[in-house]
């Protein structure tokens, strides 16, 4: 299990890690399996764990005053799912954290993440790249959230995450492109046909 997490590390790094640093970050991390549908988080609760996914498909999201679900991100692997705003705050969490599919994880406290980020440079090399990663990632979304077509969105999804329309349901990937189902479907066919 930690395997595919080691082989990750050395990707995102650009390096190859010793196993006397490695041994450090599985003693930071617990492996844990979850079950579809089962939750990692919900929402009211404050975020424990950041979550790495090993194997397996999960969804962050909210539910408004309405009872629409709000996908505000999917995870598969290779991925991590937290709420990191919880994690850090210890506020109680607007989102839920469920598994779309039998996860496998690597999960780890806000103290554990700390604790290995002093412990192991290749480690805390990684969190820097990916949180840049992840501030360009959002500021990516936030753009195609106000300034793009219904079109630009799917075609933007298929770009970048093609897999997303193999494992994910259209109804999901509409929420989380924040149009209707109907409009997915139409703007999907008129694609389809270019």
């Amino acid at each position: 299990m930690y395997q595919f997490f080691r082989q990750y590390l050395n990707t995102i790094t650009s390096s190859i890690i010793c196993d006397e640093e490695f041994q450090l970050i599985e003693e930071a991390f617990t492996l844990k399996a979850m079950k579809k549908k089962q939750f990692l988080l919900h929402e009211g609760t404050v975020c424990r764990y950041m979550a790495f996914i090993i194997k397996g498909a999960m969804r962050q999201y909210s539910i408004d005053d309405k009872g629409n679900e709000h996908i505000v991100r999917f995870g598969i692997e290779g991925w991590w799912m937290s709420d990191r705003e919880s994690l850090r705050s210890l506020k109680p969490t607007k989102y839920n954290i469920d598994a779309l599919e039998d996860c496998q994880l690597m999960i780890a406290t806000n103290d554990q993440l700390n604790w290995v980020k002093e412990q192991s440079p290749l480690f805390f090399k990684m969190a820097h790249i990916l949180d840049e990663r992840h501030s360009i990632a959002a500021q990516h979304r936030i753009e195609a959230s106000m300034n793009y077509t219904a079109e630009e969105k799917l075609k933007d999804l298929i770009k970048n995450y093609p897999d997303f329309l193999k494992r994910f349901p259209q109804n999901m990937l509409a929420s989380y492109l924040g149009i209707s189902p109907e409009t997915f479907s139409r703007v999907r066919k008129q694609i389809g046909r270019q």
